[in-house]
């Protein structure tokens, strides 16, 4: 079994370099240094002896991660990459518990964290009040938010990384009225989480610079309590049957989540539509069943594993230095066109660029 004095010496640093590096504390080291313990780390498969570390430090080397359903394969995208970062940089391994973004099961979820030596955690869950993860923060856990942005109450005690939904949603609705759509939906479940919130703002925005404002609905249906595949895609598909029956039928659709989405889809096939001929579907999130949904499924891609570096090493940096200040840190969604998009029935290819050449 390697040593840590054996990390030493092949990557030719002190004990105490690859202690930084172990520890959290490599903000400051030079990335060629850095490397060189990590490769060393990894060549000799080194682990740390996390019993010595607990008794010296009095903390658990995990990271806690709250997330609202691993039933969503968005989650277990983010806790992959979050848990692959965490273990081979730094030798952390994440304890995951599911929330279902009720609030009394977060701040019982920090309790249970903290009394088993757990000091930092990542919580997905952006409830528009947070103040129990204020709280939480206050008492000394290191938190990271992810998905909402900051409040002045929070921005001093807690970091936040999220993808900007605002624009999420703007580039789907303009990709759609690109394509010539002038009638167009936006589906979510009702209860209004704050990135839920910023997409439906970026959807009517992008309606409105357009002059859509009359043809352009948001769709509110049942709340969901497990923000699991299974309800969130049922939601769609029941939203979907309601949709095909309305005399002014939207001819393109955007899903809240790509789960919720993939449901749009099988509604509108259950009621005899076709996906892109009929009606034209978009998502957020650019989960990797998108490419296997026919036809394939245009989506906005959230930038996860950029997201979960940010995350993990705000995590361990503030862990090792509890003086440094929190940040905000807002990612770029970027559009992901697939096959699930096309110009309504009518309208062909060539009239389109010759109205987006006109406008």
């Amino acid at each position: 079994m390697s040593r840590i004095s054996d990390v030493a010496q092949r990557a030719g640093v002190s004990t105490s370099t690859v202690s930084n590096v172990l520890n959290g504390r490599s903000d400051r080291m030079a990335k060629e240094t850095l490397a060189r313990v990590e490769t060393a780390i990894r060549e000799l498969k080194y682990r740390p002896n996390t019993s010595a570390r607990q008794l010296k430090t009095g903390h658990t080397p995990l990271i806690g991660l709250l997330v609202p359903s691993m039933a969503n394969p968005m989650y277990g995208f983010i806790a992959r990459e979050v848990e692959t970062l965490a273990q081979e940089r730094y030798g952390f391994r994440i304890m995951i518990g599911n929330t279902y973004r009720d609030a009394a099961k977060e701040a019982h979820f920090f309790e249970d964290l903290m009394a088993h030596g757990v000091r930092g955690v990542i919580i997905i869950s952006s409830l528009v009040d947070e103040q129990h993860v204020e709280t939480a923060a206050e008492r000394g856990l290191v938190v990271v938010s992810y998905d909402r942005r900051a409040t002045p109450a929070a921005a001093s005690v807690i970091d936040h990384v999220t993808v900007d939904s605002f624009e999420s949603s703007r580039i789907a609705t303009q990709h759609l009225i690109d394509s010539g759509h002038r009638r167009l939906a936006f589906v979510t479940p009702s209860g209004r989480t704050m990135s839920r919130s910023e997409k439906i703002a970026g959807f009517l925005a992008a309606a409105k610079s357009a002059g859509l404002e009359g043809s352009a609905q948001v769709i509110e249906g049942l709340p969901v309590d497990e923000y699991g595949d299974s309800m969130m895609s049922e939601l769609g598909r029941m939203q979907a049957g309601e949709l095909a029956r309305a005399a002014d039928r939207p001819t393109g659709v955007i899903g809240v989540n790509d789960l919720l989405a993939f449901g749009l889809m099988a509604g509108f096939r259950d009621a005899g539509l076709a996906v892109p001929q009929d009606v034209s579907v978009v998502g957020i999130d650019n989960v990797f069943l998108s490419t296997l949904m026919h036809p394939a499924m245009t989506s906005v891609r959230v930038p996860v594993p950029e997201m979960a570096q940010v995350m993990v090493e705000r995590v361990m940096s503030r862990l090792s230095d509890p003086s440094l200040p929190t940040g905000e840190f807002v990612f770029a969604p970027t559009l992901v066109a697939r096959d699930s998009v096309a110009p309504p029935r009518g309208r062909s290819s060539s009239e389109q660029a010759s109205k987006s050449l006109s406008s």
